[in-house]
Protein backbone atom coordinates (compact mmCIF):
# COMPACT_ATOMS: atom_id res chain seq x y z
CA UNK A 1 0.00 0.00 0.00
CA UNK A 2 1.37 3.40 -1.01
CA UNK A 3 0.79 6.45 1.13
CA UNK A 4 -0.06 9.66 -0.66
CA UNK A 5 1.21 12.94 0.79
CA UNK A 6 -1.31 15.71 1.26
CA UNK A 7 0.10 19.21 0.70
CA UNK A 8 0.22 21.31 3.86
CA UNK A 9 -1.54 24.18 2.07
CA UNK A 10 -4.49 21.90 1.37
CA UNK A 11 -4.69 20.79 5.01
CA UNK A 12 -4.42 24.39 6.20
CA UNK A 13 -7.16 25.57 3.83
CA UNK A 14 -9.52 22.86 5.12
CA UNK A 15 -8.60 23.61 8.73
CA UNK A 16 -9.31 27.35 8.24
CA UNK A 17 -12.93 26.48 7.40
CA UNK A 18 -13.53 25.23 10.96
CA UNK A 19 -14.40 28.34 12.98
CA UNK A 20 -13.76 26.61 16.33
CA UNK A 21 -10.24 25.61 15.29
CA UNK A 22 -9.50 29.11 14.03
CA UNK A 23 -10.80 30.68 17.25
CA UNK A 24 -8.68 28.32 19.39
CA UNK A 25 -5.58 29.09 17.31
CA UNK A 26 -6.18 32.85 17.48
CA UNK A 27 -6.63 32.66 21.25
CA UNK A 28 -3.05 31.35 21.52
CA UNK A 29 -1.57 34.18 19.43
CA UNK A 30 -0.53 36.23 22.46
CA UNK A 31 1.19 33.26 24.12
CA UNK A 32 3.06 32.47 20.90
CA UNK A 33 4.11 36.11 20.57
CA UNK A 34 5.43 36.24 24.13
CA UNK A 35 7.35 32.99 23.72
CA UNK A 36 8.86 34.23 20.45
CA UNK A 37 9.87 37.54 22.05
CA UNK A 38 11.55 35.76 24.97
CA UNK A 39 13.47 33.45 22.66
CA UNK A 40 14.52 36.36 20.46
CA UNK A 41 15.73 38.44 23.42
CA UNK A 42 17.88 35.56 24.68
CA UNK A 43 19.25 34.85 21.21
CA UNK A 44 20.04 38.52 20.55
CA UNK A 45 22.14 38.55 23.72
CA UNK A 46 23.81 35.28 22.62
CA UNK A 47 22.90 33.56 25.88
CA UNK A 48 21.93 30.01 26.71
CA UNK A 49 18.93 29.22 28.86
CA UNK A 50 21.37 28.36 31.63
CA UNK A 51 23.08 31.77 31.27
CA UNK A 52 19.75 33.56 31.58
CA UNK A 53 18.72 31.40 34.52
CA UNK A 54 21.90 32.26 36.43
CA UNK A 55 21.42 35.98 35.72
CA UNK A 56 17.80 35.74 36.92
CA UNK A 57 18.68 33.71 40.00
CA UNK A 58 16.50 30.79 38.93
CA UNK A 59 16.78 27.48 37.10
CA UNK A 60 17.07 26.61 33.43
CA UNK A 61 13.68 24.89 33.65
CA UNK A 62 12.01 28.23 34.46
CA UNK A 63 13.56 29.82 31.37
CA UNK A 64 12.51 26.82 29.26
CA UNK A 65 8.91 27.24 30.48
CA UNK A 66 9.01 30.94 29.53
CA UNK A 67 10.20 30.00 26.05
CA UNK A 68 7.66 27.19 25.79
CA UNK A 69 4.80 29.66 25.99
CA UNK A 70 2.93 27.69 28.62
CA UNK A 71 1.32 29.69 31.35
CA UNK A 72 1.37 33.41 31.92
CA UNK A 73 4.48 34.69 33.66
CA UNK A 74 4.18 37.53 36.14
CA UNK A 75 5.42 41.01 35.33
CA UNK A 76 8.12 40.50 37.98
CA UNK A 77 9.40 37.40 36.18
CA UNK A 78 9.40 39.23 32.85
CA UNK A 79 11.25 42.17 34.44
CA UNK A 80 13.90 39.79 35.81
CA UNK A 81 14.19 38.19 32.37
CA UNK A 82 14.58 41.61 30.74
CA UNK A 83 17.31 42.60 33.18
CA UNK A 84 19.12 39.28 32.63
CA UNK A 85 19.08 39.75 28.84
CA UNK A 86 19.89 43.46 29.02
CA UNK A 87 16.59 44.43 27.41
CA UNK A 88 13.58 46.55 28.43
CA UNK A 89 10.15 45.12 29.08
CA UNK A 90 7.41 46.95 27.15
CA UNK A 91 3.73 46.18 27.54
CA UNK A 92 1.40 47.69 24.97
CA UNK A 93 -2.31 48.02 24.35
CA UNK A 94 -3.38 47.68 20.74
CA UNK A 95 -6.77 47.86 19.03
CA UNK A 96 -8.64 44.57 18.86
CA UNK A 97 -9.69 45.06 15.26
CA UNK A 98 -8.67 47.11 12.21
CA UNK A 99 -11.77 49.29 12.70
CA UNK A 100 -10.39 50.38 16.08
CA UNK A 101 -7.00 51.48 14.70
CA UNK A 102 -7.95 55.12 15.06
CA UNK A 103 -7.88 54.62 18.83
CA UNK A 104 -4.77 55.68 20.71
CA UNK A 105 -2.21 53.00 21.47
CA UNK A 106 -0.57 53.00 24.85
CA UNK A 107 2.74 51.50 25.89
CA UNK A 108 4.06 50.93 29.37
CA UNK A 109 7.82 50.91 29.67
CA UNK A 110 9.23 49.17 32.69
CA UNK A 111 12.83 49.95 33.57
CA UNK A 112 14.79 47.17 35.14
Amino acid sequence: MTKKAIPAAQIFAKWRQDSESVAAYNALEEEFALAAAVIEARAQDDMTQEDVAKAMGTTQAVVARLEGGRGKPSNRTLERFAKATRTRLRISFEPESPQDRRRVRGTLKVSC
